[in-house]
């Protein structure tokens, strides 16, 4: 009874001091988990790699895979990048093995464990920012040292009841059959697979076959054995998690689990190999050693084979699990809102699409003379999704710099709605042609159109992008600076034509050339364009993160902008 109570609580410990060292870890990496993994990820192969780099350091592949799923559903990366962060994430999270062999099962160190929980949860309750999130890692990170400790006694009272021989001997075993080993072997995998799906921790799980084997209460194959059944058993809980999230989050778990599959066949292939191998090894590194080694092995050759063939991997993917999901609501992923970070940008682009949408239809129009009606209400519709999304955010944005990226896109989406609502209640049909100052209004405000969907686009788009991964930041080329300042050129130029205009029109009424019917048309009709304009050039330059305070002419404040007290101070 107290050898099932030490190893209970051994593992209970473990696994609380990895929840608490995981959560602190992330809070101490804050927004720098995003834009490394933002930035890492240009290809599959940095993307594995960076993706082993971070989990590892902050001790938590499902913290990676969770970011991972915002990114690829923010359209930050693609699938196939996201799949190589994945990938390192599986390989990151071995780390935690070598820990347990190489410290954990030889010292006891709950000497200076206890300390260490001290200073660290005294950190934390007294420190704030950094230093308790700092604090709580160590506290973490000391309870899981405990754990190990108290585990290790726990198993030293089952060695002595337990003996390698009462479980089923696996293939590859010295004087063992194929059938009976191939048997003992699945046995085995299974009993791996159900301690993880009972811990929800591969790391828990292996920790404790560590232990076993130092106690000698299991072989070395037989070990080997558990630790594939095992690493299949954390694709459980991401199965789990899948069911009612996003088809992002469903391909990545379809996608993680296949990977734990074929990596196992592999490993089931090759175990008389590699049991003989162990063994040989045996003679020169001690088990735990091997067993750590075994761990991280069995990841890389999985990361190694399927790496190559990520695109295939990705089709077939796809294939399994189609998405019938919008355009919209793939990008508006639900899995975004635990990062501030991803969930703006999520927006941002969303913003920019329906600006680019909107200009060319204004475009259109103005050519055609026929209003975009059907493209209005989609975009009405799309920024009001925009909206509700924003409002679920979890937590507020960390940096300055984040904060100014939230109020920048705020202001582009208050913009392009108000842009959208003035095409749909003019529906720019009727404009007077044949008049220079309304065919140049006309000429100024498409203008203005065409640069607003340059600068949009550039947003966007791959090509202007380059690696989608690097693309949490501005990014503004020097073509994209010439489409805004051509934006605000035509805005300008517009404002002084449409003050011009309103004079020449109404002087046109007493001249006899116009009804005062057809003259507050025109002038309508003008002040629309001049609406428009101001409105595309705002939210382009707050996109980019240029709507810093402008001066404007006292005369430059539109209609819609005074009366809904938008421009008290021009945004």
């Amino acid at each position: 009874m107290a050898t099932a109570i030490a190893i209970l609580g051994g593992v209970g410990l473990f696994l609380l001091g990895m929840t608490v060292m995981t959560d602190d870890l992330k809070a101490l990496a804050g927004s720098a988990l995003r834009t490394v993994l933002g930035k890492a990820a240009s290809t599959p192969l940095s993307g594995a790699f960076w993706g082993a780099i971070v989990t590892l350091l902050v001790q938590s592949s499902s913290a990676v895979t969770m970011t991972t799923i915002g990114l690829v559903s923010a359209g930050l990366l693609t699938f196939p990048q996201g799949l190589g962060l994945v990938f390192g994430a599986n390989v990151g999270t071995t780390g935690t093995g070598w820990l347990v062999a190489l410290i954990g099962v030889r010292v006891s160190l709950s000497a200076y464990a206890l300390p260490m929980i001290f200073i660290g949860a005294l950190a934390k309750l007294l420190g704030g920012g950094r230093i308790a999130a700092a604090g709580g890692a160590v506290a973490g990170f000391a309870l899981v040292l405990y754990g190990l400790t108290t585990l290790q006694q726990g198993m030293g009272g089952l060695a002595e009841s337990l003996h390698p021989s009462d479980l089923p001997a696996v293939l590859g075993a010295p004087g063992v059959g194929w059938i009976s080993g191939s048997v003992g072997l699945m046995t085995l995998i299974v009993a791996g697979l159900a301690m993880t799906a009972v811990m929800q921790s591969s790391t828990a799980a292996i920790a404790v076959t560590i232990s076993a084997f130092y106690a000698g209460a299991i072989s070395l194959e037989q070990g080997a054995a558990l630790i594939i059944g095992q690493n299949i058993g954390t694709a459980t809980s991401s199965a789990l998690a899948a069911i009612g999230a996003s088809a992002t989050a469903k391909r990545l778990a379809l996608a993680y689990v296949l990977f734990k599959v074929i990596a196992a066949l592999i490993a089931i292939i090759a175990f008389p190999l590699t049991a003989q191998l162990m063994r040989a090894f045996a003679a020169s590194v001690d088990g735990m050693t091997l067993l750590a080694a075994y761990h991280t092995a069995y990841n890389v050759v999985g990361v190694a084979v399927l790496l190559p063939a990520t695109q295939w991997f990705t089709r077939i993917v796809e294939r399994l699990l189609p998405s019938k999901q919008t355009a919209l609501q793939s990008a508006l992923d639900p899995s975004a809102l635990a990062s501030p970070v991803i969930a703006v940008e999520t927006a941002r682009r969303v913003v920019a699409d329906v600006l680019t949408t909107t200009a060319a239809s204004v475009s259109g129009a103005l050519s055609a003379g026929a209003g975009p009606t059907a493209q209005s209400i989609a975009a009405t519709a799309a920024l009001e999704e925009v909206r509700d999304f924003l409002s679920e955010l979890k937590e507020p944005p960390e940096t300055e710099a984040e904060r100014f990226r939230m109020t920048s896109t705020l202001h582009a989406l208050d913009h392009v709605s108000r842009l959208v609502e003035v095409v749909a209640e003019s529906g720019l049909s009727g404009q007077p042609a044949g008049v220079p100052h309304d065919l140049r209004a006309a000429e100024l405000c498409r203008q203005a159109m065409r640069a607003a969907q340059a600068v949009a686009g550039s947003i966007t788009s791959e090509a202007a992008l380059g690696p989608q991964a690097a693309s949490i930041g501005w990014n503004v080329s020097s073509e994209v600076e010439a489409a805004l300042a051509e934006v605000e050129g035509a805005s300008r130029k517009l404002d002084a034509l449409q003050r011009d205009h309103h004079a020449v029109t109404l002087a046109s009424v007493a001249a006899g050339k116009l009804t005062a019917a057809e003259a507050f048309t025109r002038i309508d009709g003008a002040r629309r364009l001049d609406r428009i304009t101001y409105h595309a050039w705002r939210s382009a330059a707050h996109l980019l993160g240029r709507g810093t305070h402008h001066n404007l002419n006292p005369w430059h404040q539109p209609e819609s902008t005074v009366s809904e007290g938008n421009d008290d101070e021009p945004s």
